[in-house]
Formats: structure tokens, sequence, C-alpha cells
């Protein structure tokens, strides 16, 4: 299974208003344009999904959907909760099983979780800190769910890489 792993987009800093708590924090405009811009990208590069599940906050739900949107998925996405912040892998893992036949699945969640679930991924201790940016993304092969060998990190961008390789043509690899 091909597990991308990605961090939401650039969201509101502040709480007030209509915003009341950090669950109901949405994208920012920046936000939604560069997602948008990291999912085309994805697209130039053949990246299919067969499923998009996100954490239940809403940055992270809006940038499922817009992935979901651009990549093809428009019977919506999946919600996990183990995917909000200070979650772990094994909760993670028991949502996923449901859909292991499936081939390429994104992970849509927050830092530090992404980075962590990586490192846990890769088999990694916890010296290895694999920072997300906002909107940035990774590839990481398992042969099942839980994995039973190590993941094999394929590659991890940022949206700044993204937009390079974009003004520069679709061969990135």
């Amino acid at each position: 299974m091909k597990l991308y792993l990605l961090r939401h987009g650039i969201a509101v800093d502040r709480i007030g208003g209509p915003i009341q708590n950090d669950f109901q924090r949405p994208l920012t405009e920046e936000g939604c344009v560069e997602t948008r811009m990291v999912a085309q990208g994805l697209k130039r590069l053949k990246v299919n999904a067969d499923l998009v599940v996100a954490s239940p906050l809403i940055r992270a739900r809006q940038t499922a959907e817009i992935v979901g949107e651009i990549l093809g998925k428009q019977k919506g996405i999946e919600i996990c909760d183990a995917l909000a912040p200070g979650s772990n892998a094994s909760d993670i893992y028991k949502f996923l099983r449901k859909f292991k036949d499936l081939q390429e699945v994104f992970l849509v969640g927050h830092e530090p979780d992404m980075g962590r679930l990586a490192g846990t991924l890769l088999w990694s201790g916890p010296e290895l800190n694999i920072p997300f940016k906002k909107a940035g993304v990774c590839r990481i092969d398992v042969s099942d769910i839980p994995p039973t060998h190590p993941g094999i990190l394929k590659w991890f961008l940022t949206p700044k890489i993204i937009s390079q390789f974009s003004k520069n043509g679709p061969s990135l690899f």
C-alpha cells in the first residue's frame, strides 16, 4: 500500500468570533491556494487516491476535500478520529485495516503527529524527526497494515519543492 501522509494547509491562527476552539480553525485563503497547488502537483506526478482520510478537525477536512477533488475522489472523504492531534499509530492501523485492499491512501492530519506516524511506519526510533511543513506530503510504501516490515520512504515534498518543479515542468522524479 502506498500511504501518503499530508499535513493540513495553512489555517487561521486566532480563536475568536465564530471560531470558538482549535477544532474549528479553517484554512486561510493562502492555505486553500497552496493546498490546491500541492494537489495539482501530485496529480501531474500521476499520484492517485483510492481513499482520502482526514482528521475530524476542520482544517484537515478542508485539505482532504481539496486533494480529493483534484485527484478525482468526488465521492467524499473518510473521517478518522485517530488522525486528530495526539493520536497513535495503532488506532490509525485499526481504522486502515478495513481498507487493506486499497493501493493508494491519503492520511491528512497534524504535526507533530504526521512526523511521528512517518517515523513509526519506517520503524525508526524516537530520534528520527520528520517535520512536515503545512501542506507537506510524503509517500511511504508498506507491505501490510499494521506493517510487519519497515515501510519505505519513497519521497518527501514540501509545497516549496512542488511549486519549483511545477514551474520547471512535470518531471520531478
